[in-house]
């Protein structure tokens, strides 16, 4: 990614985890998936992320399980080089350099310490033309290995992963690409090549999309743009192939995966079902329905105990082979259009912006992990072509997180437009937002900005909307009108224009004593107590787009850019222009955390970034092509911890951190290079205590261990009891050859006792780490012991309740 100094552009939170079919560990117990710039390793049956592999710097492109150590994976990017990872720990084993960017990383048992990759043809100019290279990995107690043995296997094949597969543990490749197939035998050092027409004869396309080869027979199972499966045979002989069809999908084939064993074939596409077939009896099925979105990828464990499957809303299920979900790792959902922009509640800090169709998503970007989703619309929401449905297109949060504002429309070929303005709060006992009240028609024409009053110590709480009717509303929290209304309400308290222009934009002040409303080549600033127009402000000719009111010590400024490349800043104490420069400003946010603000600019093709103070000439930060295309949404998010950068170029990122969404959907942010180190060494830490043996005592009382250390080794030592012997006898004589379990409890039961004083009521065994209770129970004429955390003991002609302490 792109680097300045000590910072850089990297993909955090909200990267993708679709991107690439995942892996599942031989256990079944981790499911590893590409993300970003990193590898993350999740809990199949918690769902969470245990362990994040940090250390490439540009997209990982290929995660692979290690062939010859089921414990190590193999992770390929962009960056040129292929990693090797202990997943369980997290650590980084080796890294080889290779030199070439890598698309996607296969590798098999007959082929020991080597990997295949994809790469670019680099004597080609067209950047669509890749090869398959195997690479040998030198085997060396290196940390840094150069891994420059290439030689080409396969030319003019696909970067997609799912359209090379190996079969029978690697005595063959097959690759698809466009209306060719071709099959490598790497004993025979021969291929054979497969084409076919590019419709049938019924108008469908025979596009390969994807491929899987069978792990024990000779048959390579294909999947096209019709929706067709092929099972191709009798490939070694190219005359004499032959191949059957499949079909179900009605669309497009999207990734094939046969189980282990090889007695199941599993697909899926767009229709969002894993269609599970019978080898050998096709006719034979099982459907798992309605995952919620279309499949990109089928992966099956090596054990064959789960399936996964990815979906395009950046989701991955986890299922059991008996074709039901077991868990649901979902990623931050990126549509084709985030038109609510960037939010940040104020009460969990998570990142708020269109999710599910008619829903908000609530993601938290330091777990990385999608909280949950708000249904806004309320509505079923109908999957089909050229149906106009709600969609949420403005939504705000007021500064103490209690009220969220949204704005859902429809518009129609043959009706008006329909506008709903929807207030909800945040309701304690289910800790998510509940509908209060919603608006019907808030304006005549669609809303082009809304803002709440930024102030958390005001009495009364305000919303703002503009729209294109050139009129703004005032919504004000009012108490019920009747003592049978259930609580407060929303209703609008005032409506403002000016010289019927049109407002484009709207902000409060930090400190919610003014309202600033840019009516397109005018700015306008306002009482919002008495709703009094207080003045204009002079610019230079253009549509105000962009207006921020300063922070803290910069409070008396405020700040606009106009669709003519120009950014003013006012003197509001002198209402008068303090400075302007000639700037293309894309997108103008300030920092609530500080003085700072930031403007994207759009220039050939890239954004530039300049991070500043509204009252210092000089940037603070400046930062040329941060990302290709323009970023459409951005927003600084508060830290949880503050950094200690002493670097003046990175100390802007302190307190926040900013975070950019591209056109291109990619979710940014920057990071310093002593952040990445902290999180590079945080990784490597293993939290076991190598004195002490992990045993299942351990983990469930080891954590005693430490409470009651120091007051112990000072503690005068209670001698051992001599009942050693007869508990070992006990526990080693066969249960059938042994008295009455009644008699013998009790016997045990004494041998462990010591007796106490009238004054001490303590009872104490001798090994010292935490409270017991010794309980028996009857199974068969066999003795059973329960350890869990109280002990009985009849004294004074009652039950009474005493501690049993262990000491060591």
């Amino acid at each position: 990614m792109v680097e300045y100094g000590d910072i850089r552009v990297v993909y955090r939170g909200g990267s993708k985890i679709n991107f690439r079919k995942p892996v599942i560990s031989n256990d079944s117990r981790f499911l590893l998936c590409a993300s970003g710039e990193s590898v993350k390793v999740f809990s199949s049956v918690t769902e969470e992320c245990v362990h994040e592999l940090r250390g490439h710097t540009g997209q990982v492109t290929g995660v692979l399980l290690r062939p010859s150590n089921h414990l190590q994976v193999y992770s390929c990017s962009t960056d040129g080089t292929v990693r090797l990872w202990d997943f369980t720990d997290g650590i980084l084993v080796r890294t080889y350099v290779v030199g070439y960017p890598v698309y996607s990383i296969y590798a098999s048992l007959n082929h020991k310490e080597v990997v295949f990759i994809v790469t670019p043809v680099q004597s080609d100019k067209r950047t669509e033309l890749f090869q398959l290279v195997a690479v040998n990995l030198p085997q060396t107690p290196d940390q840094l290995v150069e891994a420059r043995d290439l030689s080409a296997v396969l030319s003019d094949v696909s970067s997609n992963p799912s359209t090379i597969a190996f079969g029978r543990g690697g005595e063959y490749l097959a690759s698809v690409n466009n209306l060719k197939m071709e099959i490598y035998f790497f004993k025979k050092n021969k291929s054979y090549s497969f084409s076919l027409r590019e419709y049938t004869k019924n108008g469908g396309k025979n596009t390969f999309t994807c491929i899987a080869c069978h792990p024990k027979d000779d048959c390579v199972a294909t999947g096209h743009d019709d929706g067709k499966i092929r099972l191709w045979r009798n490939f070694k002989q190219k005359k004499e192939y032959t191949y059957s069809t499949l079909h179900w999908h009605h669309s497009a084939v999207s990734s094939l995966c046969f189980t282990p064993e090889g007695t199941n074939l599993l697909s899926g596409g767009v229709e969002s079902v894993l269609v599970q077939w019978r080898y050998n009896q096709e006719n034979q099925k099982d459907f798992l329905p309605r995952l919620g979105a279309a499949i990109t990828h089928v992966t099956v464990s090596p054990d064959g105990a789960l399936f996964s499957t990815s979906h395009s809303d950046n989701k991955i299920t986890i299922i059991q082979s008996c074709v039901k979900v077991s868990a649901v790792i979902q990623g931050l959902v990126k549509g084709e259009n985030v038109t609510t922009g960037l939010l940040v509640d104020p009460r969990s800090k998570a990142l708020v912006l269109n999710g599910r169709p008619g829903h908000l998503q609530f993601y938290s970007l330091q777990r990385d992990k999608l909280l949950f989703h708000l249904d806004i619309v309320q509505q079923e929401y109908i999957h089909e072509a050229g149906l106009e449905q709600f969609e949420v297109v403005r939504a705000a949060f007021d500064a103490s997180g209690l009220w969220l504002a949204t704005v859902e429309e429809r518009k129609q070929k043959s009706a008006e437009l329909e506008l709903n303005l929807k207030l909800w709060s945040f309701d304690e006992q289910t800790q998510s937002f509940v509908l209060n009240t919603t608006v019907s028609a808030p304006h005549e024409a669609r809303i082009t900005a809304m803002c709440f009053s930024q102030a958390a110590d005001s009495q009364t709480t305000t919303l703002v909307s503009a729209s294109r009717d050139g009129h703004f509303k005032a919504w004000q929290l009012g108490l019920p009108a009747h003592t049978d209304d259930e609580g407060p309400s929303w209703s609008c308290d005032f409506v403002g224009a000016y010289h019927g222009l049109v407002p484009r934009c709207c902000c409060f002040s930090a400190d919610g004593s003014l309202l600033a409303v840019g009516f397109q080549e005018v700015v306008t600033v306002w009482n919002p107590t008495s709703w009094e127009l207080l003045t204009t402000l002079s610019q230079p000719p253009g549509d105000v787009r962009n207006l921020c009111f300063g922070q803290l010590s910069c409070s008396k400024y405020l700040l606009g850019s106009n669709n003519k490349k120009m950014v003013c800043c006012w003197n509001l104490l002198t209402c008068s222009l303090e400075w302007s420069t000639s700037m293309d400003v894309s997108l103008l946010l300030v920092d609530s955390r500080s003085e700072n603000m930031a403007a994207f600019c759009c220039q050939d093709g890239s954004t530039d970034l300049f991070v500043f103070k509204p009252s210092e000439p000089r940037p603070l930060f400046s930062q040329k092509a941060v990302c290709s295309g323009r970023v459409i949404h951005a927003v600084f998010t508060p830290r949880e911890v503050m950094l200690e950068s002493s670097e003046e170029s990175s100390q802007w990122l302190n307190r926040s951190q900013l975070y950019f969404l591209t056109e291109f959907m990619d979710l940014l942010t920057f990071s310093t290079k002593a952040e990445e180190e902290k999180l590079m060494a945080s990784s490597k830490q293993l939290v076991i205590d190598d004195t002490v043996a992990m045993t299942p005592f351990y983990l469930l009382l080891g954590k005693h261990r430490h409470e009651h250390l120091g007051n112990e080794e000072s503690a005068e030592r209670t001698p051992l009891p001599q009942s050693s012997v007869a508990i070992k006898e006990l526990l080693q004589t066969p249960a059938h050859v042994l008295p009455a379990t009644s008699f013998l409890c009790s016997m045990f039961a004494k041998s462990l006792l010591i007796s106490v004083t009238e004054t001490s009521h303590h009872c104490f065994l001798s090994s010292s780490v935490s409270v017991v209770q010794i309980s028996h129970s009857l199974y068969r004429g066999a003795l059973s012991l329960t350890f869990s955390g109280v002990f009985w003991c009849k004294s004074y002609k009652e039950f009474k309740f005493y501690p049993l302490k262990i000491a060591s």
